[in-house]
Protein backbone atom coordinates (compact mmCIF):
# COMPACT_ATOMS: atom_id res chain seq x y z
CA UNK A 1 0.00 0.00 0.00
CA UNK A 2 1.43 3.21 -0.92
CA UNK A 3 2.17 6.04 1.72
CA UNK A 4 -1.09 8.44 0.38
CA UNK A 5 -3.42 5.40 0.93
CA UNK A 6 -2.20 4.53 4.32
CA UNK A 7 -2.58 8.81 4.77
CA UNK A 8 -6.06 8.68 3.48
CA UNK A 9 -7.29 5.40 5.64
CA UNK A 10 -5.51 7.43 8.77
CA UNK A 11 -7.74 10.17 7.79
CA UNK A 12 -10.92 8.15 7.76
CA UNK A 13 -10.17 6.92 10.81
CA UNK A 14 -9.70 9.81 12.31
CA UNK A 15 -12.72 11.84 10.94
CA UNK A 16 -14.83 8.51 12.33
CA UNK A 17 -13.51 8.93 15.96
CA UNK A 18 -13.49 12.50 16.10
CA UNK A 19 -17.50 12.44 15.02
CA UNK A 20 -18.12 9.79 17.57
CA UNK A 21 -16.49 12.19 20.76
CA UNK A 22 -18.24 15.37 18.51
CA UNK A 23 -15.13 17.29 18.37
CA UNK A 24 -16.63 19.02 15.39
CA UNK A 25 -13.14 21.42 14.81
CA UNK A 26 -11.35 18.38 14.28
CA UNK A 27 -13.63 16.47 12.19
CA UNK A 28 -13.99 19.75 9.95
CA UNK A 29 -9.96 19.72 10.17
CA UNK A 30 -10.36 16.49 8.20
CA UNK A 31 -12.13 17.99 4.80
CA UNK A 32 -10.15 20.05 2.48
CA UNK A 33 -13.83 21.15 1.84
CA UNK A 34 -16.69 19.60 4.12
CA UNK A 35 -19.25 18.16 2.24
CA UNK A 36 -21.66 15.43 2.45
CA UNK A 37 -24.27 13.83 0.38
CA UNK A 38 -26.83 11.80 1.62
CA UNK A 39 -27.82 8.93 -0.52
CA UNK A 40 -30.49 7.99 2.05
CA UNK A 41 -32.13 11.07 2.23
CA UNK A 42 -30.52 12.67 -0.95
CA UNK A 43 -29.77 15.93 1.69
CA UNK A 44 -26.76 17.81 0.50
CA UNK A 45 -24.48 19.65 3.14
CA UNK A 46 -22.16 21.81 1.41
CA UNK A 47 -19.53 24.16 3.07
CA UNK A 48 -18.57 24.42 6.68
CA UNK A 49 -21.88 25.86 7.98
CA UNK A 50 -23.93 23.60 7.01
CA UNK A 51 -21.87 20.72 7.62
CA UNK A 52 -22.20 21.94 11.52
CA UNK A 53 -25.78 22.51 11.11
CA UNK A 54 -25.72 18.56 10.03
CA UNK A 55 -23.60 17.42 12.88
CA UNK A 56 -26.16 19.82 15.34
CA UNK A 57 -29.49 18.03 13.98
CA UNK A 58 -28.33 14.81 13.79
CA UNK A 59 -27.33 14.54 17.39
CA UNK A 60 -30.20 16.18 18.76
CA UNK A 61 -32.27 13.20 18.84
CA UNK A 62 -29.61 10.89 19.02
CA UNK A 63 -26.55 12.85 21.83
CA UNK A 64 -24.20 9.37 21.85
CA UNK A 65 -24.60 8.81 17.74
CA UNK A 66 -21.52 6.77 17.01
CA UNK A 67 -19.57 4.49 14.54
CA UNK A 68 -18.15 1.21 14.83
CA UNK A 69 -15.57 0.57 11.56
CA UNK A 70 -15.89 -2.88 10.35
CA UNK A 71 -13.88 -2.65 6.85
CA UNK A 72 -11.93 -0.22 5.05
CA UNK A 73 -10.82 -0.13 1.90
CA UNK A 74 -8.54 2.04 -0.50
CA UNK A 75 -9.72 2.60 -4.50
CA UNK A 76 -8.33 5.23 -6.21
CA UNK A 77 -9.00 8.71 -4.70
CA UNK A 78 -11.69 7.03 -2.43
CA UNK A 79 -11.96 4.91 0.94
CA UNK A 80 -14.98 2.74 1.23
CA UNK A 81 -16.02 1.94 4.40
CA UNK A 82 -18.61 -0.73 6.37
CA UNK A 83 -19.83 0.65 9.65
CA UNK A 84 -22.49 -0.05 12.36
CA UNK A 85 -24.02 3.50 13.59
CA UNK A 86 -25.59 3.20 16.80
CA UNK A 87 -27.38 5.80 18.72
CA UNK A 88 -29.91 6.10 21.75
CA UNK A 89 -32.77 8.30 21.08
CA UNK A 90 -32.79 10.62 23.93
CA UNK A 91 -34.36 13.71 21.82
CA UNK A 92 -36.90 15.42 19.79
CA UNK A 93 -36.71 13.65 16.33
CA UNK A 94 -38.00 15.74 13.40
CA UNK A 95 -39.68 13.69 10.62
CA UNK A 96 -41.15 14.52 7.73
CA UNK A 97 -44.40 14.87 8.95
CA UNK A 98 -44.18 14.75 12.60
CA UNK A 99 -41.75 15.20 15.85
CA UNK A 100 -40.91 11.66 17.81
CA UNK A 101 -40.70 12.41 21.34
CA UNK A 102 -37.68 10.36 22.80
CA UNK A 103 -37.97 6.59 23.55
CA UNK A 104 -34.99 6.05 25.21
CA UNK A 105 -34.34 3.02 22.44
CA UNK A 106 -31.05 2.17 21.24
CA UNK A 107 -30.27 1.34 17.36
CA UNK A 108 -27.32 -0.46 15.78
CA UNK A 109 -27.62 -0.12 11.88
CA UNK A 110 -25.23 -1.78 9.17
CA UNK A 111 -24.06 0.86 6.79
CA UNK A 112 -21.50 1.77 4.66
CA UNK A 113 -19.62 5.13 3.16
CA UNK A 114 -17.52 6.73 0.25
CA UNK A 115 -14.83 9.33 1.17
CA UNK A 116 -13.49 11.01 -1.60
CA UNK A 117 -10.25 12.63 -1.71
CA UNK A 118 -8.96 15.03 -4.37
CA UNK A 119 -6.05 13.78 -6.36
CA UNK A 120 -2.32 13.43 -4.64
CA UNK A 121 -4.35 14.89 -1.54
CA UNK A 122 -5.27 13.38 2.05
CA UNK A 123 -7.79 15.70 3.38
CA UNK A 124 -11.50 14.73 2.46
CA UNK A 125 -13.62 16.48 -0.09
CA UNK A 126 -17.06 14.58 0.46
CA UNK A 127 -18.21 12.11 2.15
CA UNK A 128 -20.66 10.02 1.24
CA UNK A 129 -23.22 7.86 3.46
CA UNK A 130 -25.34 4.89 1.91
CA UNK A 131 -27.80 3.77 3.63
CA UNK A 132 -31.60 2.61 4.12
CA UNK A 133 -33.57 6.33 5.06
CA UNK A 134 -35.81 4.31 7.37
CA UNK A 135 -33.06 1.97 9.13
CA UNK A 136 -32.75 3.73 12.54
CA UNK A 137 -36.83 4.53 12.13
CA UNK A 138 -37.42 0.62 11.99
CA UNK A 139 -34.45 -0.30 14.46
CA UNK A 140 -36.67 2.31 16.90
CA UNK A 141 -40.00 0.55 16.39
CA UNK A 142 -41.22 4.26 15.54
CA UNK A 143 -42.17 3.40 11.48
Amino acid sequence: MTDLAERRLKTVRDHMALECVCDWDAVIATFEHPRYEMYGTGQVFDGEEQVRGYFAASRTPFPDQANEIIALAHDGDSVLVEFFLTGTHLGPLRLKDRVVEPTGKSFKVRMAASFEFPPGGDRIICERPFYDATAVTKALGIV
